[in-house]
């Protein structure tokens, strides 16, 4: 029996839990040629929104075409390039016309052409000699993609990575581009709240205003439990409203971690899930993240790593800097507070979530937060 809980970001409607508010919003954006920015914590589910969206369009009979290209692991502007390519060249039939004519310009630009020996996808390196060749490109995949007679959706997951690139004018570069595509539909996406705020909001930066907000929040306790009662019923297991109510909190209604639980579970076995059953299924992925656990331990200063506990231990906190959550997990002064926090959210260990009553801070892993409680 197939595990109904998928942990990768997306594989059917029928195993995507809610986001319809979401979903309605990002199709009428892609209707209307309206650039949007999606933003959430990391492993909340915008790849997997994304590629709901995708088939969306396609099941609607909406005449668009669709690319994802994830830069996380880009550096540089070359690296933009060569993924955004790849993209294309993945999201294109290699036979179709349009397919044929983006072969075609990727061999004008005499690059290293191969094919992964397992995936089968198309891999370029494409050598420079002066960054004026590499804008060139650019722009070259930009008409070119721009030229085609389908609408195209392009979405750049994780974009404030550019701000590490050592090109320093690349939003502005990135603008100039955009802003002359009259069949193109940019989302950008990412999961550093506080960078993408500084490209899209801020009125000092090319991208500012430029686009449509669109923040991923924890889906609904009620639409969950839904969700996570008819996966369990349809595949012929019970499931207790105590033990649903369990996982939800135990997760914290984390995307990625409430699948991960579910699928655990189920991949056990139980045709009768109890609260019982549960725990043993926490039990059982915090001895699996062990080994990485430890690992962070030695990244970290002792200071870190204390002050990791701390937030897990707490759960949440909302003011760093105060008197109490200092003296009860001897921090020090405010201003240390502050350092240790902006060092472990860098390092992505902590986030940060800015709303109307302040920043919460909270551990990213919600496992390895659990993991922590007990230290």
């Amino acid at each position: 029996m197939k595990n109904p809980f998928v942990i990768k970001p997306y594989e059917s409607k029928d195993l995507f839990c809610d986001r319809e508010k979401e979903l309605r919003l990002m199709v009428q954006g892609c209707i209307n040629h309206t650039d949007m920015t999606l933003i959430s914590q990391r492993r909340m589910g915008k790849t997997g929104l994304i590629l709901r969206l995708f088939d969306e369009l396609h099941e609607t009979g909406l005449n668009r075409q669709t690319i994802y290209v994830d830069i996380y692991a880009s550096r540089s502007i070359d690296d933009f390039i060569k993924l955004l390519a790849e993209a294309a060249m993945k999201a294109f039939q290699p036979k179709s016309s349009i397919g044929e004519k983006l072969i075609s310009f990727i061999k004008s630009l005499r690059p290293q052409l191969s094919f992964d020996t397992i995936t089968g996808e198309p891999q370029l390196q494409i050598a420079y000699q002066t960054m004026h060749e590499k804008e060139y490109t650019l722009r070259g995949l930009f008409d070119f993609l721009d030229a085609q007679e389908v609408p195209v959706i392009v979405a750049i997951d994780e974009f404030q990575q550019i701000r590490d690139y050592p090109e320093k004018n690349m939003e502005a570069l990135l603008r100039s581009y955009i802003q002359q595509t009259q069949n193109l539909t940019f989302i950008f996406c990412g999961s550093k709240k506080h960078l993408m705020a500084d490209i899209f909001a801020n009125e000092k930066k090319p991208f500012y205003s430029s686009t449509t907000f669109i923040s991923l929040e924890k889906i609904s306790e009620t639409a969950y439990t839904q969700f996570i009662r008819h996966l369990f019923n349809v595949n012929g297991r019970k499931i207790g409203d105590d033990a649903i109510q369990f996982i939800l909190e135990w997760t914290r209604r984390h995307t990625y971690y409430t699948q991960q639980l579910c699928h655990t579970i189920f991949a056990n076995g139980d045709e009768d899930v109890t609260l019982d059953v549960v725990k043993v299924s926490c039990e059982q992925l915090m001895r699996q993240g062990e080994a990485v656990y430890l690992q962070y331990r030695q990244m970290l200063t002792d200071k870190q790593w204390n002050y990791l506990i701390a937030v897990a231990k707490e759960g949440s906190v909302r003011q760093i800097t105060a008197s109490a959550f200092l003296k009860r997990n001897k921090i020090g002064s405010p201003s240390v507070s502050r350092r240790l926090a902006e060092a472990l959210v860098e390092k992505g260990l902590l986030n940060d979530d800015v709303g109307l009553n302040g920043t919460t801070y909270t551990v990213s892993d919600v496992f390895f937060s659990h993991w922590m409680e007990r230290l």
